[in-house]
């Protein structure tokens, strides 16, 4: 009979403490031992914990990531009233969003119960089950008095998201909108038609941004609503209007904005033509707008337009805040979700749709347009940024207003650890990144005129990374940055066919340099009028502190001039590169990847001090294995030969780096498999190794495009090792992000004392 040990069982269903993500859940269940710790008789030490302070089951359960999604389907979409088992598809599909944005667990729930106090008694009984609780699709006006009494009632966070996703996502787009026509909210016209769920919180938020009711109109199917209808609830009586007006048109002469939640094509073309200059619609009947945008666009130059299409733009889609508004409530342990909250998520999403568009999501929209203006008001739903713009704003409005239970104090942390739920390990990218901001160089790109250089500039600049200097002909610079909507103010443009008199200047020094080497003068002052000699040229002279190229060229012709003016550091015998790969198990070091094509065993010391240098460079202690396809000499042949004696006379050179091969890489990666097979091995008591090195660029490069390509991983490199000075080669055809990234690493490689390169 297994004797099962209490803290061994406490363990087992020890999820994480208090404010952490938990990045893996799972647990293992392959032996006895295993089944007994997590069911009988294990279990009961979790129970009894949780029985003597109930707020346990956060700590021994699921329960803080764990949100129901849950309906009666009264209301479901454009369907209607289509009942609870009709409605089970939308709510699985929300529990997919959920989990696919912001890694939160969804049970869907269907109730079969229309009656608003039986809803109101089942879904309260649900409490010890949920973290969190989504209403979803319930038709007003019992939805309000659902969610009323459920929140007085309830002590976890709670929303309808049909009032207020909506309501939410709108806000953020109206207060942009407003921006770029030059309005204030406090001033504008709106007329509504909708008094429905969604329409009721979208006015009910835009008066806590400033709105005033008095300028407020809401029609609803049977008209115009005023204090003589009695046919309607409280919530929908507030925005009665006495104005002597009965129709939409005379609604609608002189409005600034409106807002329609109701049906497709209830709003006529020539009604537009009575708006005020510049008119704000965001027509959000699905699947058919209040008024198509084609026409609307046709009959309107001056419209500002958003719909709750994906094929139009300005989309208000719930999915911009849901997922990450109870992501932010659970991980603070919310009591509700207050209205401070939500005018939280507001201010983070209308802030965002400010910052640069990162290039992935360019990519995924296929425009390299986007930018804040009429078309651009909110991000859109792929952009990666929602999670850690949105989640965290929402976790210190509970904090503020005292409905948190669990106080987050280290933000960059909180950041790494909901990007790591999402299984994106960021946390050495960001400690880069800081480093940066903290003290920026001058970075000089060769591809200046090229796209995605300008982009990464541009987020470089404005997040104060880099001071980019951009190499290339200033005429296309500008016409690409107009086209594509970039603010390059900061970034200095060098067209280097004008520097006549700076590029015989470092010609002659070019000269001086290599006169022994082959080049003449007149040579140098050709090779100078190309942009990898030029840039060379100007780290060299102190006139930039970083350089970096290779995005339209392959690697071999980008080095090349840079080895020639810079040359490598003191005491190196070569240049190497490595590649850190972001896995969600942390990071890792590849080497070498790009530059020794097949180097010897001595060759392969040297590489494994360059590299050791720079995972140290990384604040990353390494532990360092020589890769194979043998393990301690279980098969005889020349790679295992070279990895072999690599080792031998790196662990003579570098006696204090941990180091071991020649192994495997899935060995070298297993901690497991080492303790049980080679227990000898010092990685075997380190958690294996973090740092691989190849016998030859084959390997090493296959092996992180793979883990790049279908790993589940980022590749971030190569990072240029071995150089007096900083030099980084992109690979050909690096993404803005990729670029961004290396640029990054640049500025703190060009920090280094005497600026010094990796």
């Amino acid at each position: 009979m297994l004797k099962i040990n209490k803290q061994d069982a406490l363990d087992y269903h020890s999820r994480t403490p208090a404010g952490k993500i938990e990045v893996v859940p799972t647990k293992p269940v392959s032996t006895q031992l295993d089944l007994a710790l997590a069911y009988s008789p294990g279990v009961a030490e979790p129970c009894k914990e949780i029985a003597a302070d109930k707020d346990a089951v956060y700590k021994y359960t699921a329960k803080g990531n764990l949100v129901g999604v849950i309906s009666n389907g009264t209301a479901v979409l454009g369907l209607g009233n289509i009942g609870p088992d009709a409605s089970k598809p939308v709510m699985e599909g929300k529990g997919v969003l959920f989990k696919k944005f912001a890694g939160i667990d969804c049970f869907d729930i269907e109730i079969d119960a229309t009656d608003p106090d039986e809803f109101i008694r089942i879904v309260k009984s649900l409490e010890p089950t949920f973290g969190g609780i989504n209403l979803e699709d319930i038709k007003a006006p019992e939805c309000f008095r659902i969610e009323t009494a459920l929140r007085e009632q309830m002590n976890i966070p709670l929303m309808h998201d049909d009032q207020h996703g909506t309501a939410i996502i709108s806000s953020a787009a109206l207060l942009n909108a407003l921006e770029v026509v030059g309005k204030e909210i406090e001033e504008i016209q709106l007329v509504v038609s909708g008094a429905g769920a969604a329409a009721i919180s979208c006015l009910r938020l835009y008066l806590a941004l400033g709105l005033k009711r008095e300028n407020v109109v809401v029609f609803d199917k049977d008209g115009l609503i005023t204090p003589q209808r009695t046919d309607l609830a409280d919530m929908q009586m507030f925005f009665a209007t006495e104005r002597p007006i009965s129709t939409m048109a005379e609604a609608l002469e002189g409005a600034d904005m409106f807002l329609g939640l109701s049906a497709g094509n209830v709003l006529a073309p020539e009604l537009l033509l009575k708006m005020a200059a510049d008119p704000i619609v965001f027509a959000l009947a699905n699947p058919d707008p209040e008024i198509p945008y084609e026409l609307a666009m046709a009959t309107r130059p001056d419209i500002i337009m958003a719909t709750g299409r994906t094929d139009h733009p300005n989309q208000v889609n719930n999915v911009l805040g849901f997922p990450y508004i109870f992501r932010g409530a659970l991980d603070v342990r919310a009591t509700e979700i207050n209205e401070a909250m939500k005018l939280a998520a507001v201010k983070a999403l209308s802030d965002l749709a400010k910052e640069a568009v990162p290039e992935m999501v360019n990519r995924a929209y296929g425009d390299n347009t986007l930018s804040f203006g009429r078309t651009y008001l909110i991000p859109k739903p792929l952009d990666p940024r929602l999670i850690t713009t949105v989640s965290p704003a929402v976790a210190k409005a509970a904090m503020e207003s005292g409905v948190a239970r669990v106080h987050i104090t280290d933000w960059l942390a909180y950041e790494d650890d909901i990007r790591a739920r999402l299984g994106v390990n960021q946390k050495l990218m960001n400690r880069i990144t800081s480093a940066a901001r903290s003290n920026p160089k001058r970075v000089v790109f060769a591809e200046g005129d090229n796209y995605k250089t300008l982009k990464a500039a541009q987020i470089l600049r404005e997040e104060g990374i880099a001071f980019p200097i951009l190499l290339g002909n200033r005429n296309k610079i500008e016409r690409i940055a107009a086209e594509t909507s970039l603010d390059l103010e900061g970034c200095e443009i060098i067209d280097i066919i004008r520097e006549e008199e700076r590029r015989e200047r470092y010609a002659e020094l070019f000269y001086q340099k290599r006169q022994r080497r082959g080049i003449t003068l007149y040579e140098g002052r050709r090779l100078l009028r190309e942009r990898n000699y030029f840039g060379s040229m100007m780290l060299e002279t102190g006139e930039a502190d970083a350089f970096i190229t290779g995005l339209s060229k392959d690697y071999g012709k980008s080095i090349i001039p840079s080895l020639q003016v810079i040359g490598v550091a003191e005491g190196a015998k070569r240049v190497a590169s490595m590649y850190i790969i972001q896995h969600r198990k942390g990071p890792f070091f590849f080497a070498d990847t790009t530059v020794n094509i097949d180097p010897t065993a001595e060759e392969m010391v040297d590489i494994i001090g360059l590299t050791a240098r720079a995972v140290k460079f990384f604040d990353t202690e390494p532990r360092v294995a020589v890769i194979s396809y043998s393990n301690f000499g279980s098969n005889p042949g020349e790679l295992p030969d070279k990895a072999r004696r690599a080792t031998d006379q790196a662990k003579a050179r570098y006696p204090d780096l941990l180091l071991d091969g020649e192994m495997q890489a899935n060995t070298a990666l297993n901690p497991e498999l080492l303790q049980e097979q080679y227990p000898f091995s010092p990685l075997a008591a380190k958690g294996g190794a973090n740092t691989l090195i190849f016998p030859n660029v084959i390997s090493g490069n296959i092996a992180y495009k793979v883990l790049q390509e279908i790993g589940g991983a980022e590749a971030i490199g190569p990072v240029l090792m071995g150089m007096r000075k900083p030099v980084h080669i992109l690979q050909l055809g690096a993404s803005v992000r990729e670029i961004v990234n290396m640029a990054a690493i640049a500025v703190v490689d060009a920090q280094q004392p005497g600026g010094k390169g990796l």
